[in-house]
């Protein structure tokens, strides 16, 4: 640590003022950011844990004075939040798993396996990236009512399951990364393609996995348009649904009820990063090497 600190000093003193200035308005700049950033999940963290009587007091007060966890015993007993949850992890969790198997089997054969007009069929599956899922969701809707999905589990899951364009290019210009020779030497051995893919390919590309899979994950906990659409009964709503309900309540907006929803919606996503922050850059700067 010392070393490290003289080291920083002695690199310091040999900047010029002019670089000096720069680095210090360049760190100053990211400080405003970050309470930018900040500020809004602390107002929210700090109402949720205010009584209500003190939410719209003047000067605002951003640490809450007396702490009480009313709110969150309020929400939990006046609305099922907790179903609400658990709504939303296993609709989150079998829409990630699912998109990671597709997506990776997919991009597998766009980048390990040859068969006739393989890149065309990929640039005409990225180029459904450009179609905006607003002009879709008639379609969409029409196939679940069908298929006698609607209000249950497998409309939120069915349509998103079977993988997407985004996740097979993430994933192929990983997969174009990793050497061949580990597969011409699974081959000599007798391994298959199915198993050149599970043993070979997916162990090797953890990274890229835990990348994809977060977005998916961020993407489903936070859907609120489709679950609208599908969704009738209130024992299968998501989160997301719950929260905007309880935002458009006849009665008026309960804001500390509504921060601790938000609180309670925002923390899994926050720890999830935290302890995937580390694959998530990697997975990101290595996937967009050549």
């Amino acid at each position: 640590m010392a070393l490290v600190e003289s080291d920083f000093r002695f690199r310091w003193r040999r900047l010029s003022f002019f670089q000096k200035c720069t680095w210090i308005l360049v760190y100053l700049l990211f400080a405003v950011i970050t309470v930018t950033c900040v500020l809004p999940l602390a107002w929210m963290l700090g109402t949720s844990l205010k009584e209500y009587s003190k939410i719209f007091v003047y000067p605002p007060n951003l640490i809450p004075n007396p702490v009480t966890f009313e709110s969150y015993i309020k929400l939990f007993n006046s609305v099922p939040f907790f179903r609400y949850f658990l709504n939303t992890v296993i609709c989150a969790v079998t829409v990630t798993v699912s998109q990671l198997l597709f997506s990776s089997l997919a991009a597998y054969s766009f980048a390990r396996l040859e068969f006739p007009g393989r890149d065309k069929i990929f640039m005409l599956y990225l180029c459904t990236m450009m179609v905006p899922g607003q002009v879709t969701l008639i379609t969409q809707y029409v196939i679940v009512s069908r298929l006698h999905l609607v209000n249950t589990y497998g409309a939120i899951i069915v349509p998103v399951m079977f993988g997407s364009a985004y996740g097979t290019f993430l994933l192929r210009q990983f997969f174009m990364t990793l050497p061949k020779d580990l597969e011409d030497a699974a081959r000599i051995d007798g391994c298959g393609k199915l198993r050149i893919y599970a043993q070979i390919i997916m162990p090797l590309s953890t990274s890229a996995l835990i990348t994809l899979g977060i977005f998916v994950f961020l993407w489903q906990w936070n859907d609120m348009m489709w679950p609208l659409l599908v969704i009738n009964s209130e024992e299968m709503r998501p989160m997301a649904l719950g929260l905007t309900l309880l935002s458009t309540s006849m009665f008026g907006t309960d804001w500390a009820l509504l921060m601790a929803g938000a609180c309670v919606c925002v923390g899994p996503v926050i720890i999830l990063y935290a302890f995937c922050q580390r694959f998530f850059i990697e997975g990101i700067v290595v996937t967009g090497m050549k």
